[in-house]
């Protein structure tokens, strides 16, 4: 008996330094320097957004405000676009390099890359810098787009920039985490910050991710709550399929939203190769095809009434609580959307794609019937899955901006339907076939690099 007891007490004590020793790594600086550089950035991706927010909707009242005043509101209106537009874009070529266009490429691009300098060029501090002016450049100029995707870019970059000075240098994670607080902190969306980064960002997602993700999700969503509070994008929304029109609601909206929401992107693919042909090496020509989309802007705004700039969250959030939107409003909201992302001036396609899809579902309900609000939530779940070709990312963003519960089925199946149909009408998903370019760009300067290295 006492042989025993001294062999567990010998065992006690050699057990007791490692013990020792993990405690001490558990609470030494090493340890939780980085941890709290990482939250310190995820609460700055955070604060970003919401204020990144709120310019955006006094960028968009500026713009109403001008194009409404007597006498001069019909000239602004035809007029500050293509300005604007031709402005944006010089400034992005000529300051803010790889700001263009949504910034969800680019930081799929980062993903990868390998070198911390390629992806530098992609997601710094200057480059979310000229992402957030721009876009609002471009909300001032009436442009169809949104916030959201930038947002996406700004987040990746701040999460590249703190991890860089807290030494936690693992940079595929830290885009995905930078990426799904942006997204989590825009709409209040946090389980679609989770889902975007898994499905959109990810692909080949990493268990070890996990924890930054949702931490970063955590962090970003606070410091939003703090400031605005718990809020539902669209509102509350009580609409669910009761009835076999519902139903039948379901199939078409999916159906056709989801082949229109590819014709977007696949026109949209088609139209940036041709022009990337047309202006290459030629600065005065990328910013002449900029004025001559916002001057197609202009044009469609003026014939809509003014409906068709900016963001659309008005038109979008009416239909949703059961207005009726003009029949022909998805129809001139589609053609703006895709003149602005067309123009290559920074801006995002969420939240216009999000209104295009409620226009749609609204015209739809007019005709099948079966409840405008209702037709308006699957018209945008149908018409988002097409276009950027992530139906959990669809269904579930969907859910948490509308606050309807009851309708996870039926919209979820929206979704599938909208995805599996853009599929057959274009196999290319817009994000990713847009991040190969800029992949591409990265390899060809590292070979004229490693040429004159070798010179």
């Amino acid at each position: 008996m006492p042989k025993t007891t001294s062999v567990r007490s010998k065992s006690r004590l050699r057990r007791t330094p490692m013990l020792r020793r993990s405690r001490a790594a558990l609470w030494s600086k090493r340890a939780w320097r980085p941890r709290l550089v990482f939250w310190f950035g995820a609460l700055t991706v955070g604060l970003t957004s919401v204020l990144f927010a709120k310019l955006a909707d006094g960028a968009q009242h500026l713009f109403a405000s001008l194009t409404t005043a007597p006498g001069v509101g019909t000239v602004a209106m035809l007029l500050v676009p293509p300005l604007g537009f031709a402005l944006s874009s010089w400034l992005a070529l000529t300051y803010f390099p790889n700001s263009q266009g949504s910034g969800i490429p680019q930081a799929i691009a980062a993903r990868h890359l390998e070198a911390d300098a390629e992806r530098g060029r992609l997601l710094s501090l200057r480059v979310g810098f000229g992402k957030i002016v721009l876009t609002l450049l471009g909300l001032f100029s009436g442009a169809s787009i949104g916030r959201e995707g930038p947002t996406v870019q700004v987040g990746a970059a701040i999460m590249m920039a703190v991890g860089r000075a807290g030494g936690a240098m693992h940079a595929r994670g830290l885009i995905l985490a930078g990426s799904a607080a942006g997204i989590a902190a825009a709409f209040n969306t946090p389980l679609a910050g989770i889902v975007f980064a898994i499905e959109e960002m990810g692909r080949a997602y990493e268990a070890r991710t996990n924890g930054l993700v949702i931490s970063a999700v955590v962090v970003a969503g606070l410091a939003s709550l703090a400031l605005t509070g718990n809020y539902t994008y669209f509102g509350e929304s009580e609409a669910v399929v009761g009835s076999a029109e519902g139903w039948v609601l379901v199939v078409v909206c999916g159906v056709l939203g989801g082949a229109l929401g590819a014709l977007f992107s696949a026109g949209a693919l088609r139209l940036l190769r041709r022009l990337r042909r047309w202006t290459k090496g030629a600065p005065r020509r990328v910013v002449g095809a900029a004025a001559l989309c916002g001057l197609v802007v202009a044009l469609i705004g003026f014939a809509s009434g003014g409906t068709t700039f900016g963001t659309g969250y008005e038109q979008a959030r009416a239909a949703i609580e059961g207005g009726t939107l003009s029949p022909l409003f998805f129809v001139g909201k589609f053609a703006a959307g895709l003149a602005s992302m067309v123009s290559g001036i920074p801006g995002g396609i969420f939240a216009p794609s999000l209104a295009v899809g409620a226009g749609l579902g609204s015209t739809i309900g007019l005709v099948i019937g079966g409840g405008a609000g209702l037709a308006a939530i699957l018209g945008m779940t149908g018409y988002f899955a097409g276009v950027v070709q992530a139906p959990m990312t669809a269904f579930v963003i969907i859910i948490e901006m509308t606050g309807n519960q009851t309708n996870v089925v039926p919209v979820m199946l929206t979704a599938l339907l909208g995805f599996g149909t853009a599929r057959l009408v274009s196999g290319e998903p817009l994000y990713h076939s847009l991040s190969r370019d800029y992949v591409a760009e990265a390899l060809r300067r590292r070979r004229l690099d490693e040429a004159r290295n070798d010179a």
